[in-house]
């Protein structure tokens, strides 16, 4: 199955929308994006006929902006990254009274995420393992909430290296943002680590790993050539980590939900040249 936007990230927005008092949708909704959180945003939004605003920082793909402005939301571009658009966003917020869509200290976003684990549970009763990709971490806290919770699988988070703030602060408990945050894999490009997922994840997840940039690329390149499964970078790191992983989950029953299809030209281009 394929969600609308092309993203799991309606799954949390629509989720939180769906909670929201009246007088939060009345005056609107804004958050940061690289392009896929903010496309769920706006869906999310015209479905419940509220405005949303998105942040996107300088250097966003074109066609990721058509598609949230196509949606009915209103782009402000603005930092060199996502975090520096995530600090404008909840500074609007504040000012003119917007409620601010946090990327990852969100509960109801969080719980909706989760609702792709208990769809795995449903129908993979006797799985294994589950992975994920990391970012900010939803993923990894709402897979360990929901299929972690009512099967017997260990659920795995994989975040690129390059950009590794949520990596550092599960294994260590320090919360120490990254200076820069350069990644195929954009779209789980957080180099601020949130409090929240982390916390779950550290009480919850079973395992956490990363993989290096060629790795992420080499993995979409061949997940497109073997299997005509054209997904964004961010979709890589669970995959790619497979061979490291291979005698610990030979004969395992495995499931790895593809997060996202959206692949910028610039990048379509890229992967094909590496075949």
């Amino acid at each position: 199955d394929t969600l609308p936007t092309g993203s799991f990230k309606i799954r949390g927005v629509t989720t939180l929308l769906a909670n929201l008092d009246e007088e939060f949708r009345e005056g609107g909704v804004v958050t940061a994006s690289s392009g896929n959180y903010g496309r769920a945003l706006a869906q999310a939004a015209r479905w419940f006929d509220t405005e949303a605003i998105v942040a996107v920082p300088e250097g966003t793909g074109q066609n990721r902006i058509e598609g949230i402005e196509h949606l009915g939301g209103r782009i402000k571009v603005i930092g060199d990254d996502y975090d520096d658009s995530a600090e404008w966003a909840a500074d609007i917020a504040a000012e003119e009274g917007y409620r601010y869509v946090h990327p990852g200290n969100e509960r109801l976003v969080i719980a909706g995420t989760g609702t792709a684990g208990l769809e795995i549970a449903e129908s993979l009763p006797d799985v294994d393992l589950v992975l994920g990709p990391i970012g900010a971490g939803t993923i990894g806290a709402g897979y360990s909430l929901s299929v972690g919770a009512v099967t017997d699988a260990d659920v795995i988070g994989v975040q690129a290296a390059s950009v590794d703030a949520t990596y550092q602060a599960w294994r260590t408990g320090e919360f120490t943002p990254q200076a820069e945050a350069h990644t195929f894999a954009d779209g789980i490009a957080a180099r601020v680590p949130y409090s929240l997922p982390v916390e779950v994840m550290r009480e919850r997840l079973d395992a956490f790993y990363t993989v290096d940039e060629d790795e992420i690329i080499e993995t979409v390149a061949e997940m497109f050539s073997k299997e005509r499964i054209l997904m964004e970078g961010a979709c890589a790191p669970p995959f790619a980590i497979l061979e490291e992983l291979r005698d610990e989950i030979a004969g395992k029953t495995i499931a790895i939900p593809v997060t996202g299809r959206n692949l910028p030209g610039a990048k379509v281009e890229q992967v094909l040249s590496n075949q």
